[in-house]
């Protein structure tokens, strides 16, 4: 890669980190895990620097990255939640807004990973039917039909005791 492709390609991505770091914890629900997300794009974003830097738009195939890269860790046998068998016990109360947000995770962790990249792609990161459906290459029927199942599912959650 030459110089100027480089400096192109550093600018861009240091202007994105945050932002992509945030969607992947939003898909994956783990600040690590989404920082392996992030790094395995920027990866990817660099050894195809040339094809992404003529493309229409950075952004929506850096998202695509992404996006795709959470969906292919999802499916791996390794990547297996383990949880504890017993709950650990904290000595303080955790403020309304923290449980309201951990709330809200626990809400999007019950989803699958293709519901979950959708109404991530939708409604947090704003994107039109035809754009999420173009990231995730799926349909725009699909987007639609997983974004009325994830929201069914979320306000089943919320509403369900215990939530």
């Amino acid at each position: 890669m030459e110089r100027a492709d480089e400096d192109d390609f550093h600018a861009y991505v240091s202007g994105r980190l945050e932002r992509w770091r945030r969607t992947a914890y939003l898909l994956c629900q783990d600040w690590h895990t989404a920082d392996d997300l992030v790094s395995i794009t920027v990866t990817k974003l660099f050894r195809n620097w040339r094809k992404v830097r003529t493309a229409d738009n950075r952004d929506a195939y850096a998202q695509r990255v992404l996006s795709r890269t959470w969906l292919d860790e999802s499916r791996r046998a390794s990547r297996r939640e383990w949880t504890q068998s017993e709950p650990v016990e904290v000595g303080w109360s955790v403020p309304d807004r923290i449980v309201d947000r951990e709330s809200l995770a626990r809400l999007l962790k019950a989803l699958g990973p293709k519901q979950r990249a959708v109404l991530v792609l939708r409604f947090y990161l704003d994107y039109s039917v035809e754009e999420t459906a173009d990231i995730l290459r799926i349909s725009a029927g699909t987007v639609k039909s997983q974004s009325a199942r994830g929201l069914e599912t979320l306000r089943a959650a919320a509403v369900s005791p215990g939530n």
